[in-house]
């Protein structure tokens, strides 16, 4: 099996998992949500700290504020965070490179230390933060309309095929 067909697997595994808990499609998404904005909106490695308390406190899915986190992880923040940057510092004004920005990313990732992203400043900091907050407005109301609305329709479909009769 290739790549394309385990990325599949696990993509069809996920689906599975979102569906098959037995909670309100409401409280399923709510949690994917919650895990969204973190993924987008804080850097890697606190998003799962504040995702959980979030779910208890706003009746959201426990697995799916952990596994929404997942949208920035060590195959996507190389693309992510360098564009929420760019595009944040676009937003403020700002007069950073692309190059500086990578070059803090790269530091940020291959040396899991937030000392080069601090010591370029507030300009990145600020960059960071709204480019991710900017991220976030957009990709947590998708999420929750898009989770809730998979499990609605997955729902019907099952209910739908319970209900057939047998030889129809």
């Amino acid at each position: 099996m290739g790549l394309s067909g385990y990325i599949k697997r696990k993509y069809l595994t996920l689906c599975v998992k979102i569906i098959r808990e037995t909670a309100t499609p409401e409280y399923i998404a709510r949690g994917w949500a919650i895990g969204m904005f973190y993924g987008c909106a804080i850097p890697f490695g606190f998003q799962l700290v504040l995702s959980l308390p979030t779910a208890f406190l706003l009746r959201g899915s426990k697995i799916g504020a952990s596994v929404g986190t997942l949208i920035t992880n060590h195959f996507t923040i190389f693309l992510i965070y360098p564009v929420q940057c760019i595009v944040g510092n676009r937003l403020i004004g700002g007069r950073l490179s692309y190059a500086q920005i990578r070059e803090a990313m790269n530091a940020l990732v291959n040396e899991q230390s937030y000392g080069k992203l601090f010591s370029m400043g507030g300009e990145l900091v600020a960059s960071f933060f709204i480019g991710g907050a900017l991220l976030a407005a957009v990709m947590t109301p998708l999420t929750y309309y898009a989770v809730k609305s998979l499990v609605v329709r997955r729902r019907l479909r099952k209910e739908r095929r319970a209900c057939r009769q047998p030889g129809e």
